[in-house]
């Protein structure tokens, strides 16, 4: 079995099983691989491990509901997630959205902090490639079309490597700070959507640059605010510019590089 085949596998694998108790032991017998392979592949892909990725897709998955379900109540949800009470459920969320799931619930809108990855563009051959890790935001194409002449408004972490050297943690937070941004400027109809490592896209329901560039401005005000790690506070800043796609026919795969190369482009 090739490298790509064996991830695909193992990402479906735990996608249909975030709700079970599920153990890396279980994911590599479900791939006919060993643990110890399959740890050593995540890693390269992620950089994180396998039980990491779960956890982070549990804890996505369960922020969605919050906003999705609101006859569900907190307990449920964590239930749903294998957390056994409140209390664990609500030390993980935390960790992860540097919130409560209460006050989330009250507050967000934006959910997939830690969205499905999508090998489709990869090619690993014997070796994985270096490219640009890809997510799984398919689910959102009709949204996509439907706002076809709409605006998006691109986003990226300047400096994440110095975040990212203080912990990991610290470059989780910095991510989940960028979303938070992004959700409080950004409209009642309009989407915030993670697209890479740190880069984020949000779609407006709106034709008009100038809303779009709005939205962009007040991003970019908040360069260098802070967020609270541990006993230090860490400041964060984030490049912006805004896009519309302009091909004839909305590709999936030419309107995610559209997006990135606008990221790019914010960086000049």
């Amino acid at each position: 079995m090739d490298n790509l085949t064996l991830l695909s596998l193992a990402l479906c694998y735990m996608e249909e099983n975030l709700s079970e108790n599920i153990t890396v032991e279980d994911v590599a017998r479900a791939c006919y691989c060993s643990p110890s392979s399959l740890q050593k592949l995540f890693q390269r892909l992620c950089h994180y491990s396998v039980k990491e990725y779960i956890i982070k897709r549990r804890l996505t998955r369960a922020a969605r509901d919050l906003l999705d379900c609101p006859q569900d109540s907190i307990l449920d949800i964590a239930l749903r997630y294998c957390y056994q009470s409140n209390e664990s459920f609500t030390r993980a969320f935390e960790s992860m959205w540097n919130c409560s799931p209460s006050a989330y619930r009250q507050k967000r809108s934006f959910a997939d902090l830690c969205p499905r990855l999508d090998l489709s563009e990869y090619d690993y051959g014997d070796e994985i490639m270096s490219r640009k890790k890809m997510v799984d935001i398919s689910e959102l194409y009709d949204l996509f079309k439907e706002r076809k002449n709409c605006y998006f408004v691109c986003c990226d972490i300047r400096s994440l490597i110095p975040i990212n050297e203080i912990s990991r943690k610290a470059g989780d937070l910095a991510i989940a700070e960028t979303a938070r941004r992004m959700d409080q400027c950004c409209g009642p109809d309009d989407l915030v959507f993670r697209i890479g490592g740190d880069e984020f896209a949000l779609l407006t329901a709106s034709e008009d640059s100038a809303y779009a560039r709005q939205i962009a401005d007040r991003i970019l005000a908040m360069n260098d605010q802070s967020f609270p790690y541990e006993d230090r506070e860490i400041p964060l800043s984030l490049y912006a510019d805004i896009v519309r796609f302009t091909g004839k026919n909305l590709r999936y795969n030419e309107l995610f590089a559209s997006l990135h190369q606008t990221i790019e482009g914010s960086k000049g």
